[in-house]
């Protein structure tokens, strides 16, 4: 399992926002660069990153606070919010982020999705946000008709690299991850989920170590770990422990 500690950018700060209300939001660091690299530091292998002023405006707005994170950190990066179009996908993947996350031109492009999939092999996840198990778009500020299970599968055969699972109705609240909702999703594709929104202690962490989420690619932690709930050292000898094991 991998734990993808959050950067969620909204005016070059590092926030978090309560059930994605962006007038409820608690600014944790206003340097992003030294953020992403106390997060290496503490031995994280990944960096979840959002743009969220660019998930509302269409269009990527954090850019220098992205351009800061991958100047600090040599760990790599997977970012969305904003991003829906290809030359935006190819701008950001030459800039050095690993995987590029499309979540609202994935409801309203599908083809640009499988697109991207094709010119850019293994570097494209797509970001299913829901709420009431109905997808959310735009910044969360729209809910669709479209189930999470149902848009997960328009991208089965597409070459889609990870999908990331968040429940609105957990983000940011520590309530715990929703776990039935994601497994049943990652059962439905055999494309890896990422579990996202609630993550609140190293409870989590044991319930995500369990065997029948060994199918999930990881999950993502914001707010535990930013309010010290989630202790990082505790966090990653559980994970390592867990890998030896396996192995």
């Amino acid at each position: 399992m991998i734990l993808f500690p959050a950067i969620d950018l909204k005016d070059g700060q590092c926030v978090r926002l309560k059930l994605g209300d962006m007038d409820q939001a608690t600014v944790f660091n206003d340097d992003p660069g030294a953020q992403a690299k106390a997060f290496e530091d503490q031995g994280f292998e990944w960096l979840h990153v959002v743009d969220l002023n660019g998930a509302f405006a269409g269009e990527s707005v954090n850019g220098a606070a992205v351009d800061a994170i991958l100047g600090a950190t040599k760990n790599p990066v997977q970012l969305g919010g904003g991003i829906r179009t290809l030359d935006h996908i190819e701008a950001w993947l030459a800039k050095g982020i690993t995987r590029v996350i499309l979540g609202t031109v994935a409801v309203r492009d599908p083809d640009l999705v499988k697109e991207a999939c094709r010119r850019f092999p293994g570097r494209i996840a797509v970001g299913i946000d829901a709420r009431g198990g109905h997808v959310a778009v735009e910044g969360w500020a729209e809910t669709s008709e479209l189930t999470a299970v149902d848009l997960a599968r328009r991208f089965e055969d597409a070459g889609v690299a990870a999908i990331i699972y968040t429940d609105i109705d957990r983000d940011g609240v520590l309530k715990g991850l929703n776990i039935p909702s994601t497994l049943e999703l990652a059962g439905a594709v055999s494309i890896p989920v990422i579990a996202s929104g609630g993550l609140a202690s190293i409870d989590d962490i044991h319930r995500l170590l369990e065997p029948d989420c060994a199918i999930l690619e990881g999950a993502i932690s914001g707010r535990a770990l930013y309010d010290g709930r989630l202790d990082p050292t505790e966090t990653m000898n559980l994970i390592g422990t867990a890998r030896r094991k396996a192995s």
